[in-house]
């Protein structure tokens, strides 16, 4: 059985404009970045059929804190750059900590998505695995078209359910109904990559390009570099916290899950 090692890097900030130190913000008594930590490391307990999985996980962070938290329970690595993105800070830790290791896949993890499960990680690498995209990462079909559609927070994914091909991402409400049909659904983006080990550098080595600017939305360099994006679907509750009110919002769904 062919053997697939991959490597999930979390990157973790104190710093934060509307939400200081919420890697650290306790959620039913553990941290957020330690549920996020420890849901990614089941992953490796979801067994693929097709291919025999080994994965590491890592903290990356540039907050002596944070770091102190981290080793209680796992590993931690330190990037203190001034890097203007998650990803380019998890490159730098990949090339610094892990060049050496012969990983096949980097995954990008916000450590703020408390709700994702091992079990989704590792459909997303199985999927990784057999579509052989240069990046995949994870949507979620949407039926409403009123306040979360029109929200430009809110990144849309121009996605084919029929490849898994990932044409183009967007804060635009996309797509417009031209002749008045009724939408039936459009793709919510999850900010969950993985990246193959190539990809993610000659990613991080290309130059910022004008959608990505206009858009402020960093996977869109990688399709006008040609690099291929890909998704799976997902009907998980996943919920990213970027408030202390969303904190509370995570707590009730937790609670409604046991």
């Amino acid at each position: 059985m062919e053997v697939k090692r991959a490597l999930v890097l979390i990157p973790a900030r104190y710093a934060s404009s509307r939400f200081p130190g919420k890697p650290l913000a306790q959620i039913q008594g553990k941290s957020m970045i330690q549920r996020v930590y420890e849901n990614c490391s089941k992953a490796q307990g979801f067994a693929p059929s097709n291919f025999k999985l080994e994965l590491e996980v890592a903290v990356v962070t540039d907050d002596d804190r944070i770091e102190k938290h981290v080793k209680e329970f796992g590993n931690v690595v330190r990037v203190d750059d001034d890097v203007t993105s998650g990803t380019l800070r998890i490159e730098l830790a990949y090339k610094r900590y892990f060049s050496k290791d012969n990983f096949d896949y980097v995954v990008n993890v916000q450590g703020d998505e408390p709700l994702l499960t091992g079990e989704e990680l590792t459909r997303l690498l199985e999927f990784h695995y057999a579509a052989d995209y240069d990046i995949t990462t994870v949507v979620r079909s949407m039926s409403g078209f009123d306040t979360e559609f029109k929200d430009p927070n809110k990144v849309k994914a121009i996605y084919s359910p029929v490849t898994g091909a990932c044409h183009f991402f967007t804060r635009a409400a996309v797509p417009h109904d031209r002749d008045d049909h009724e939408l039936k659904e459009w793709f919510l983006h999850i900010g969950v990559y993985s990246y193959k080990t190539q990809a993610l550098i000659d990613y991080c080595e290309s130059p910022e390009t004008y959608y990505e600017k206009v858009e402020k939305l960093e996977q869109l360099r990688a399709i006008e570099h040609g690099l291929s994006i890909g998704a799976i679907q997902t009907q998980a509750t996943l919920m990213g916290v970027d408030t202390p009110e969303d904190l509370k919002i995570l707590e009730g769904v937790l609670s409604e899950t046991k």
